[in-house]
């Protein structure tokens, strides 16, 4: 997966919206959990973001972000929706009643107004992409840990388009029982060699369910039907 994440200095950023938070006057450093299921990407958030955050673990699953957060108890989580074991969005959903003061910012590829919009109702703060320039990302996490909400420029100007979640792309009905049980193996973040395994099918069989669904459901790609299935609280 490609990232345009950038390099930041800290004159990227406006200082006064960090210097004005509580926690920037106290002196303490934000404690981060980071959670992605690419390594490379995990190193490469680390680095971007420890010269002004204390970095406590790096998780690649949903599973592992949910025991290092209640461990942990970081400051701000910083997950992809898409992970192995839990998505994003149903850890956060595990986690929000659990660690009231800790702000969830979704970092994703997924430039979906509706996506971002169940998100936001799931508990997560700020809704970031992975093609946005960095400063963006750190304005996401500032904006969060000052208790404020924080959506991506490009998808601030369609947030009126995302209060319909769900209703342009099928009704969850038009899905067979079998086909729902890929579907949550899939957007999960299992292959269909795993999905087929897990399921006692053949991948061949898999690939049939993935592809009727996307038939039905009038979606183009992958990333599409995983999109559908967060929206709909498949996963």
């Amino acid at each position: 997966m490609s990232t345009s994440i950038q390099t930041c200095t800290n004159a990227d950023v406006p200082a006064t919206s960090w210097t004005d938070l509580p926690l920037y006057r106290a002196a303490r450093r934000p404690r981060l959990l980071l959670a992605d299921d690419h390594d490379l990407l995990l190193e490469a958030f680390r680095r971007l973001l420890e010269p002004e955050f204390t970095i406590v673990r790096g998780v690649s699953d949903g599973e592992a972000l949910v025991e290092a957060a209640l461990s942990l108890r970081p400051d701000a989580v910083v997950c992809d929706i898409t992970m192995p074991r839990l998505s994003g969005l149903q850890a956060i959903r595990k986690l929000r009643d659990f660690l009231p003061a800790t702000r969830f910012i979704i970092l994703t590829m997924h430039d979906d107004p509706a996506l971002a919009a169940e998100a936001l109702r799931s508990g997560a703060s700020a809704y970031a992409l992975k093609s946005s320039p960095s400063r963006d990302l750190i304005l996401a996490i500032r904006t969060a840990l000052s208790g404020k909400q924080y959506l991506c420029p490009s998808l601030g100007r369609m947030r009126s388009e995302a209060t319909g979640v769900g209703s342009e792309c099928g009704e969850t009905s038009d899905i067979s029982p079998r086909g729902r049980e890929v579907l949550k193996l899939l957007a999960g973040g299992r292959t269909m060699k795993e999905t087929a395994a897990r399921l006692g099918i053949t991948p061949r069989t898999v690939a049939f369910h993935k592809y009727r669904m996307m038939q039905q459901l009038s979606l183009r790609s992958s990333a599409e039907l995983v999109q559908f299935a967060v929206r709909s609280q498949l996963v």
